[in-house]
């Protein structure tokens, strides 16, 4: 007589780009961008955009220091003791904004003597501390991975905004190439040349901010 087996089911498998990792990639570009929504990151946002091919390297650099200080610091989430979370934390940020630095000097010499020593000051960006205890803490790694990768994201798109309306203001000029055609200065414009300094990207970012919370009617409440 043939017994009747059940049947096992296993469990459902999560996909691999479901509404959760959606949401990690896409939210902090516009819903709840790090800069405009959060106000973190405001310094290198400032010091590094005045001319566009140095903010490229950095919003890079920040992007994938990022997504990979998330995943690190999520796969040793259950081995991290609460008391010196922090401290493994800066640990892995710092050693990964090392090797990124290695590799600018070594691939970008360039660039990275333009962005002189706030390649090194990544790891005072709030960003990557703010995501690492905020969400690769309690998440696994591969939303956390592209937590990382939104939240960079996110920071470039207005390090990126700020650097061509500062470098086209001021200079003319994108990427080094003119874009203000000639017969312009000859009827008299002149580039503003506030934009390139501190002032213009404090002037820029205001107004990006302002913008931002306009259209996703986000407000302060006093």
């Amino acid at each position: 007589m043939a017994v009747a087996t059940e049947e096992v089911k296993s469990p459902p498998r999560e996909p691999l780009f479901g509404k959760k990792e959606r949401k990690a990639v896409f939210d902090p570009l516009w819903e709840n961008n790090p800069i405009t929504l959060q106000i973190l990151g405001i310094c290198s946002a400032l010091a590094v955009t005045s001319s566009l091919q140095p903010t490229l390297v950095m919003a890079g650099a920040v992007t994938a220091v990022t997504a990979l200080s998330n995943l690190i610091v999520s796969l040793m989430r259950t081995l991290i003791p609460p008391r010196i979370r922090i401290i493994v934390m800066l640990a892995v940020i710092a050693s990964l904004v090392i090797i990124a630095d290695q590799i600018l000097k070594a691939y970008l010499w360039e660039a990275s003597k333009q962005l002189s020593v706030f390649v090194g000051l990544i790891i005072t960006n709030c960003i990557l501390l703010g995501r690492a205890e905020g969400f690769a803490l309690q998440n696994k790694p591969w939303p956390s991975f592209l937590d990382g990768i939104g939240n960079g994201l996110g920071y470039s798109v207005v390090l990126i905004t700020i650097a061509t309306g500062r470098e086209l203001l001021g200079n003319g000029t994108l990427l080094g190439y003119q874009m203000v055609p000639p017969f312009l200065y000859e009827m008299g414009y002149k580039n503003i040349g506030l934009m390139l300094l501190p002032p213009g990207a404090f002037i820029l970012l205001g107004l990006l901010i302002w913008v931002q919370r306009s259209l996703s009617h986000k407000y302060e409440e006093n």
